[in-house]
This record gives structure tokens, sequence and C-alpha cells, in this order.
């Protein structure tokens, strides 16, 4: 039964969600304007329990460094590498933000949720590796992509990746580019710290609190009406300033504030399936993050990869994602999400995005229907070797990609991560999936200067402090970008060799 209550508060902000998202806007703002006052309010048991869990997504610290949707090739033939450099940039700054915490002691042991690991890019057939090689040339001119090798030569290949050239035909076409400054991120636990370093900041999380509505008040204020799951009361808390970083549930939060923003705008959800491998043999003897290319249809979310990952400081091998559909918009969600999501200002987006993507929708039918074995094939074209019972499937989370209009057409579906605000900056969502967690800091950065525009400039020096290269383009300072690449390496552990196997 729920009960009433007289509960409530005013605060300055509210952050909704206890994921990567807040915890870094709730970092961000502690250190800039540390006398405001902060709340969280997360409707699971722990913080970084859905999307930025270790188990729910890849863990790669996307830089484009191994990613091939990050480039494309143009009709003329040369390749387009403005997304990589964009994201490459992107990740420089959560790097050099984890940085300052580190040396700041405001979070410790960064091995607990960041690790040196190679980055690469696996190909076969004749077409992709020609793409492969252009790739290459295009990206290793550029001095955020150096030291990136590339081989088609059967004994390099054999020297990389082991469990991926063994038992193959020497009629194989394969090619690879490796890169050794990649990293295997665990978002979960980083999650976890930064929230630790938010509770000696005496911020409070309200966990198993859900919010069930916002509107705005007459003088201005958010209202948020908070089901206290523990209590059964409806707690009532405003605020000037909210974030919803609710992961896929903050769809229908941000449709609650009907703000103009929110409309037109719609949710599908994709969710994945991994194969972890079980036996310490075979994870031994693979050592990198190898991404291969997307099936025609597949979404971007869904290109193949053989990673190994640090989770719990142990290491493991993960093969995926498979995507697999659900209608719920989080993993510890409603069947009824989908269908609530939408509404009569989005139906029509949602019906044109329906109509565009048959490919889509036909690819993760089929995609639901495959048997283990089936799962088992495809990890065989990275492992020819590869036998079922080393390997077990694991539900990865859910994400919920962002269908909107724009100007390539009503009811586009967009596969990156959008920040959506009120014109006054009063209150913003983060919706959408990939590179997500790995931008944090620079989307939280966005959050900050689109919501908060008159106090930018004041806090200017402070951003720097903590992220010497906000502003500027370190592919323009290569000066500044071996500084970063070097002191952050440093700080946060990733530039001793003797790691890489332990």
């Amino acid at each position: 039964m729920v009960k009433m209550s007289n509960s409530e508060t005013k605060t300055d902000v509210i952050l909704i969600g206890a994921g990567i998202m807040s915890a870094t806007l709730g970092t961000l703002l502690k250190e800039l304007v540390p006398e405001w006052d902060i709340s969280v309010f997360e409707k699971l048991e722990k913080a970084g329990e859905e999307s930025s869990n270790e188990w729910n997504n890849a863990g790669t610290g996307h830089a484009a460094l191994c990613e091939l949707n990050y480039t494309s090739e143009k009709p003329d033939g040369s390749i387009d590498i403005s997304k990589a450099i964009k994201i490459n940039e992107q990740f420089q700054i959560s790097m050099q933000f984890w940085s300052y915490l580190v040396s700041r002691k405001l979070i410790n042991n960064p091995h607990d949720f960041i690790m040196p690991l190679p980055h690469m890019s696996m190909v076969q057939g004749e077409e992709n590796v020609t793409f492969l090689k252009k790739r290459f040339e295009a990206l290793s001119n550029n001095p955020l992509f150096k030291g990136m090798e590339f081989s088609d030569d059967p004994a390099k290949l054999m020297e990389w990746i082991p469990l991926i050239m063994e038992g193959r035909s020497s009629n194989d076409q394969i090619a690879a580019t490796k890169i050794d400054s990649g990293t295997d991120v665990n978002f979960g636990a980083l999650t976890r710290m930064l929230f630790g370093h938010l509770k000696n900041q005496n911020i409070e999380v309200k966990y198993k609190h859900q919010v069930e509505d916002i509107t705005r008040t007459s003088d201005g204020l958010w209202e948020l009406k908070i089901w206290n799951m523990e209590t059964g009361n409806i707690e009532r808390h405003t605020a000037k300033f909210v974030f919803i970083g609710g992961g896929g549930g903050s769809l229908h939060l941000l449709q609650k504030t009907g703000i103009p923003e929110s409309k037109h705008i719609g949710g599908f959800p994709v969710s994945g399936i991994f194969l972890s491998c079980n036996n310490p043999k075979v994870v031994e003897q693979h050592h990198a993050k190898v991404y291969g290319k997307a099936k025609v249809g597949a979404p971007p979310m869904s290109v193949p990869h053989l990673d190994t990952r640090y989770i719990d400081n142990k290491k493991s091998l993960l093969f995926g994602p498979f995507a697999g559909f659900s209608p719920k918009f989080l993993k510890t969600g409603s069947n009824m999400d989908l269908i609530t999501s939408v509404k009569p200002n989005n139906v029509l987006t949602m019906l044109a995005a329906g109509a565009k993507e048959m490919s889509l929708t036909k690819y993760l039918i089929q995609q639901v229907m495959l048997s283990k074995e089936q799962r088992m094939e495809e990890l065989r074209e990275f492992i020819p070797n590869a036998k079922s019972e080393d390997w077990e499937l694991v539900v990865a989370g859910q994400r919920v990609q962002v269908i909107k209009d724009t100007e390539a057409g009503k009811g586009t579906l967009q596969f990156g991560t959008e920040v959506i605000n009120a014109a006054d900056g009063s209150i913003a969502a983060l919706l959408g999936a990939s590179p997500g967690a790995s931008t944090a800091v620079h989307v939280m950065l966005e959050v900050l200067n689109k919501c908060f525009p008159q106090h930018v400039k004041e806090w200017e020096l402070k951003i720097k402090e903590m992220i010497p290269s906000y502003g500027l383009s370190l592919m323009e300072n290569p000066e500044l970008l071996h500084e970063i690449h070097t002191s952050t390496a440093e700080t946060l552990g990733l530039a001793e060799k003797e790691l890489v196997h332990s």
C-alpha cells in the first residue's frame, strides 16, 4: 500500500539514477560549486547496477581505436575519420578527469577500474582487408592514433592473436590493426568509487526510491513525487535543477516533465547477450579487445568483438554482443515500457521509424531465434576451435536507441548519446547508447554548458585544472596531447608494462 507522507525537501540539484552519468555530474559539480546541495535518487539497492554495471556493457574505453563503425568509406573510396577523431578526443577528456581525481586522492586504486589492453580491429576477405588497410593509413597519420600497427602476415597475427589464428586455413585472407594504448574500463567499479567519494562529500544517495512524477511549480522549481519503496511512503522533493540519468528509464521521466523538447522523441529497446568463457586455459590465450565488422542490417552496438575483461580483478573473456529484443527499457524494467512510451506527440515518429527500420527488425528477430549452438558458430568465425562447453550465455544490459525527427527525415533512429534539456536549462535528460559511459565527462560538460551558461565563465579555470585540454583540440596540439597521454598513463597506472600480462 502506498502511503502519503509529509516528507518534503528543497535542494539545489537532484540527480535521478545512480549510474556513471549522475556520478560524473555530481563529482564535477562538487568540485565546481562545493556549497550546492545535491540529492540522488535510485530505484535499485546499489549504485551502478543497470547500464553502468560491468556485466551490462563491453567495458571498452571507446576511443575509436578498434571500432570500425566509427570510420566509413566515402563514395570516392577515401576513409572518413571525423567521427573517430571526435570520439577519441572525448575519451581523452574522461581520462584527464579520472587522472585528476586519482592525483587528488578523491578516488584510489585506479587498477580497480581501468587496465591497459591492446585494442584491435580484425577483418576477413579481400574487400574488408583493403578497407582496413585504408583505414589504418588514414588513422596512423593522425597524432591521436600514434602507435597503431597493421598486419596481414599470418605469422605476425599468430603472435598478436593466437586464439583467433589457431586452426585457420592458410587460404583465409585476414588482417588486423593493433594499438597498445587501449584500455579495459570497469564502469561499474568506477561508478561505485565516484558515489563513495560523493558520500564523503555529504551527498546522500537514497536507494530504493523510485521517481513517479516530475512537475513544474509556480515558482519555477521542479517537484518530484518519489515512492520510497522501503516505507511505502510517497515523498515530495523540489530542486532548482534536475538531471535525469536513469538509462533506459530516462525517456518516460522526460515525457512526464512536459517540456516542449520532450515531444516527438521515441525510444527503441535493444538487449544484448554475450558468451562468457568459463575455461581459464582459453582465457589465458587471449589478451586484447578485438572488434570485427557488423553484419548487414545490424545496429552499430552489435559489432562482434572478442574481449579480454578485468572484472573483480579477475581476467575474463567475452564474445558478443548478440542483439536481443525485450520491450523493457531497463533490465529491471516493465514489459509495458515500450507501449507506454508511445504518446500522441511521438506516435507518427515511432511509426515512421518502424517503416524505415525493417532490416533492423528482421535482424533482431533472427538474433532472438538463435540457439546457443548457432551463437557458437558465430564465435567460431573468431575462434575456429571454440568448444561449446567452454562458453556460457550472459545477458547484458538494455539499451534504448533514440528515435526522433531530424533533417534526415521523420522517425530517424539515432545511435549515439543525446542530451535533451529545457530551454531555460532547469532540467536535462540523457538518452541513447554507445559510446555513452566512455564519454561521460564530455557529455556532462555539455550538460553544464547548456544548463548553467551563466556560471561557465567563472568555472573555466577550475575545469581547466581538472581537464587541461578543455576548449582545445588535442589533434591540433600534438605537444599537449603527448604531455596528457604521458601524465594520464602514469597516474592511472597504464604505463607499467609488467602489468599487461598480470
